[in-house]
Parts: C-alpha cells; structure tokens; sequence
C-alpha cells in the first residue's frame, strides 16, 4: 500500500499546462468543475473530451447539456444515453468529470451485495481511511443493475435536482460489465459526492449509466488509493456567474435518489 501522502492541488482555470504537469502523474484524482456547480445546473462544456484520456483510463462525468452519463474505462470514454444505450463518445465537451489512472491498491473478493447499500458498507469497511480518495472498478456479471440517465437540457439550465425529474431508468437482470466510480471523504463534500458515486457500462459497451442499485454475489472488486486532487474550476461564463453559495444537501439527495423513492 503506497503511504497516505496528503496532496492537494488546486488548478484554478483551464489555461495552466505547466501547473499540470507538475502534479503527480498517477495518483492524481483529475476533476473538471464541482459537484456544486453541476447542481447549480452548471452544464456548459468546460475541456474536450479529448483531453481526459491524458489525465486518466478509469472515471466518470457528463456531458454538455448534461446529455447522459459519462463512463471511462480502459482509457475510452463512454456516453450512456438517456434511453439506456452507449456509445463511444471521441469529440464533444464535459461540464464535469473524474478520471484517473487506474492501479489497484486492494483487492476484495467474495464479495456478495443484496444491494447497493450493502456492497458500500462492504467497501467502506475495507477502507485503510476514510478521509481520502479511492477509485474503485468491479468488474463481473450482476444479478440486478439498475441506472439512470438524463436527456440533453435546453437553456436556460435547470438545477440538477429539477432536471433528474425527466431521467429515464432502466433495469438488467443477469448484467455482465463494469462498476466504475470513487468514493470521495467528507471534507470533499460540494466537489464532489461524498461516500461512493457510481456509474455502469456493460462488458459490450451498448448500455449503461448512473448505478440507482444493484445485487450480485461473488464478486471482486479493485480500489485504488488517490491522495492528490487536481481541480480544474472551469473559464466560463456559465460558472462564472453561477450562484454556487450555500449547502446543497438536499438538491444532492433528489438528484441522487432512485426515483421509486428509496436511496439506494
């Protein structure tokens, strides 16, 4: 296990490639804007897609307009479309993602999840500390996968919580294919989720999306500890002028909450 090193950098607009390349190259958390800003309903394209894959192969994130769900794995990025389906996405922006580059501290196997709620505490139990960043990849064939995924918003944007009323879920039984996301600690809280957020793409790349709930026995699961955060506050108008003053507690619950009612 590489040591706890407390690093945290703070690339203040998108205009510092020497900054960048001054950071830790691997154990780095790559973030565009803030969980905060995308509540807000902060949805303008903030860096190319093409420029992700240079900071990480493993993350997730949306696109602008907040059209879909955002899943990286093995160095593609993926669109999960508000009807279920993915596809590769190569040119377009993101208002907000997290990438890394994936080498797994910690492995975890046998692990069985009668949901979504079950294999998070499963996870945090395993945590060598809470107060740090982990990416997490499971990879394997799911009993249940449940996910969301938004339709492209018109401006003026609406808020997050407003926009998720129009998602669409979609529910696979018997799901081979990856679960990709972090696990953020508390004093991230307004950056990004803290606890775990998740995201799904299955093992054919056709369909995926925001992890609502899940089941599955058996399975295995890889974490891998990331001390450093490099933020990038995106140089737009649109985040500029947002209003992002306040505590967003309860606009993050709605936004993240399965829509039967229970957060799983």
């Amino acid at each position: 296990m590489r040591p706890l090193v407390t690093c945290l950098a703070l690339l203040l607009g998108l205009a510092c490639p020497a900054l960048a390349r001054d950071l830790p190259a691997r154990d780095t958390l790559y973030q565009v804007s803030t969980l905060d800003a995308l509540l807000a309903g902060v949805y303008a394209g903030a860096l190319d897609l093409s420029e992700l894959p240079r900071h990480g192969d493993l993350g997730l994130g949306t696109f602008e307009g907040l059209d879909g769900e955002m899943v990286v794995v093995d160095g593609r990025v993926y669109q999960a479309l508000a009807d279920g389906s993915a596809r590769e996405a190569r040119v377009g922006r993101t208002p907000f993602a997290q990438v890394t580059f994936f080498e797994p501290d910690l492995r975890l196997a046998g692990l069985d999840a009668a949901g979504l709620d079950g294999l998070c505490q499963a996870l945090d139990r395993a945590l060598p500390s809470p107060n740090v960043f982990y990416a997490l990849r499971v990879r394997g064939r799911f009993d249940l996968v449940k996910v969301r995924s938004v339709p492209a918003q018109a401006r003026p944007y609406p808020p997050l919580a407003e926009a998720v009323q129009a998602q669409q879920v979609h529910e696979w039984r018997d799901a081979e294919g990856d679960l990709v996301g972090f696990y953020s600690p508390a004093a991230a809280r307004g950056d990004g989720v803290p606890g775990w957020h998740l995201h799904f793409i299955t093992a054919d790349r056709t369909r995926g999306g925001h992890v609502l709930a899940l089941s599955g026995a058996g399975l295995t699961a890889e974490l891998d500890l990331t001390p450093a955060l490099a933020l990038l506050l995106p140089d737009t108008d649109d985040f500029h002028n947002a209003d992002l003053s306040g505590k967003r507690d309860e606009e993050l619950h709605r936004a993240e909450s399965d829509p039967a009612g229970k957060k799983e």
